[in-house]
């Protein structure tokens, strides 16, 4: 658990708290966060919300590894928007949305040909979108955010909820991301990870 300023999607900006949870049954070509995948501690749903209520801010992002991948993960969001936060869930799309509490903003990562994850997308989640959620595709090249493009427009995205593009941290230029949606119009958001620019790879920022 940390205190920072969140870096993605429409919270940019804010004083968050970040809660990290261990495990993620994919692996992205991109991922940088791979020492979430094993470690960390266990901590009883209590002295997480004793933990979160120490820091000045209403904002909480549940993130990973995958969150989900946590059954108790449920029960914690639930008890955050009992006591008051804003949470935000920070998921890979891969496994089923439902059961989370329709007061969670949940942030679903459509995973692209060029994560290598490709074929783990429930697409059923989409169906499940509201509007205090976002969908998220990180992009590597131009044919991701082709293929990206039909998504959006095939399951008609961007009329369920926000829809962000981020160019892969040393992999897309995010100025050769700007000129493609804006030649081609797109209904989406360019998101820049705002941590990396202040922080760059320092882990728990």
């Amino acid at each position: 658990m940390f205190f920072s300023l969140q870096g993605e999607g429409l919270r940019a900006g804010l004083p968050t708290v970040f809660v990290r949870l261990t495990g993620c049954p994919l692996r992205c070509g991109y991922c940088d966060t791979t020492y979430a995948f094993q470690g960390g501690q266990w901590f009883e749903i209590g002295a997480i919300l004793a933990a979160v209520a120490g820091h000045p801010t209403r904002h909480v992002c549940v993130t990973g590894g995958e969150p989900l991948a946590q059954k108790a993960s449920l029960d914690l969001m639930a008890a955050l928007c009992d006591a008051g936060y804003d949470v935000a869930l920070e998921t890979s799309g891969a496994l089923a949305i439902d059961a989370v509490d329709l007061r969670v903003s949940r942030i679903v990562d459509v995973k692209t040909p060029g994560s290598g994850e490709v074929d783990r997308n429930r697409w059923t989640n989409l169906d499940l979108l509201a509007e205090r959620d976002e969908v998220k595709f990180v992009l590597v090249d131009e044919a991701d955010y082709r293929w990206a493009a039909a998504i959006v427009s095939r399951y008609r995205i961007a009329e369920r909820c926000p829809v962000l593009f981020s160019a892969a941290h040393g992999q897309l230029q995010p100025r050769d991301l700007a000129g493609w949606i804006l030649r081609d119009g797109l209904p989406v958001r360019l998101q820049i990870q705002l941590h990396k620019f202040l922080w760059g790879e320092e882990r728990g920022r």
